[in-house]
């Protein structure tokens, strides 16, 4: 059987008791599963449907699905299946559930958005289409040696400007919502024409900027008039990778490395002063740039790179 969860109800509190069954934190996420720190925003948030599926009076499984794009798209975020269920169609029979409540209860709804980080099979992209791709540069480091990564990147940088000194602008949100939905950013520097903040798949859209502002975002690009980098970062939370671990995202939209790397550089200068603990970073890039970044990120500072090089996909399929 599958619920909808409200904010007060008994399936929130039966939920709870069983999260540490759907979320395995050894395994989940690579130690970096967010269920935590986002559920109970999740239950409060407009425009969230959050669904909960049990067997025998144990919850198995959660999918949850926020209308956006004023109500046309549904993002379906959170798939989590406990571990010893797995491989057994729980999820594809909780996403048809989710999908036929939409059906019913929300008619306009007239397409699904979902990311993800692993290469979809033939069969996922046969239903889906291709929205955007972003390679992810991934780092982890003790909070203390951020300052000498952050030293040395900056010096590599001005080596690399030479005579040229760069320059970013944090945006304000009033900035920010002006400058993202310019016919520059979205045609020249979206992926897809999409905003992607922290697996978020979003439309440049007005609807879209309230979904934004509540992400309590830090935006910085490399010029304000017609930006050729612009960049996005979430507020640190933490994660059970280990006991003090603190993990965020950088999402940069651009085409060129030196704006990459200034924006992914001035977003950590602002993170310095409130990280503490073990930090663990994922900073999102075009794929071509991907290597550039990587490079630059070489250091003798104790930062270390998480994982290799892998994506994240963006789908979408028509109701």
């Amino acid at each position: 059987s599958s619920t909808q969860t409200n904010p007060t109800g008994s399936v929130s509190r039966f939920w709870m008791s069983a999260a540490g069954d759907v979320c395995d934190v050894d395994e989940a996420f690579d130690g970096l599963d967010y269920m935590a720190v986002t559920f109970h925003r999740w239950l409060q948030e407009p425009g969230r449907l959050v669904f909960l599926a049990r067997m025998n009076d144990r919850v198995v499984a959660l999918e949850s699905a926020l209308l956006v794009d004023g109500g046309q798209t549904a993002v379906f975020q959170g798939l989590r299946v406990v571990p010893d269920l797995r491989g057994r169609g729980i999820a594809g029979a909780l996403q048809k559930h989710v999908t036929d409540y939409l059906h019913r209860h929300y008619p306009q709804v007239s397409a699904v958005r979902l990311s993800r980080g692993v290469q979809p099979p033939p069969r996922t992209l046969s239903k889906y289409r291709l929205v955007a791709k972003e390679a992810i540069v991934s780092l982890c480091c003790e909070a203390v040696n951020l300052r000498a990564f952050v030293a040395e990147l900056r010096t590599r940088l001005q080596s690399q400007a030479q005579s040229h000194s760069y320059h970013t602008v944090t945006l304000n949100q009033q900035q920010v919502e002006t400058l993202i939905l310019t016919d520059h950013v979205v045609s020249n520097l979206l992926p897809g024409k999409t905003i992607i903040n922290d697996w978020e798949p979003l439309k440049p859209m007005e609807p879209n900027l309230e979904v934004l502002r509540r992400r309590g975002l830090t935006w910085i690009v490399d010029r304000e008039l017609e930006p050729s980098a612009v960049s996005l970062c979430t507020t640190p939370y933490p994660v059970p990778y280990r006991h003090d671990a603190v993990h965020f995202n950088i999402n940069i939209f651009s085409r060129s490395v030196a704006s990459v790397c200034s924006v992914f550089l001035a977003q950590l200068e602002a993170l310095l002063p409130s990280l503490h603990g073990y930090l663990i970073f994922h900073t999102y890039v075009d794929p071509e740039l991907w290597p550039g970044l990587h490079q630059f990120c070489q250091n003798k500072a104790n930062v270390c790179f998480f994982k290799d090089y892998w994506e994240e996909v963006i789908l979408e399929m028509d109701l």
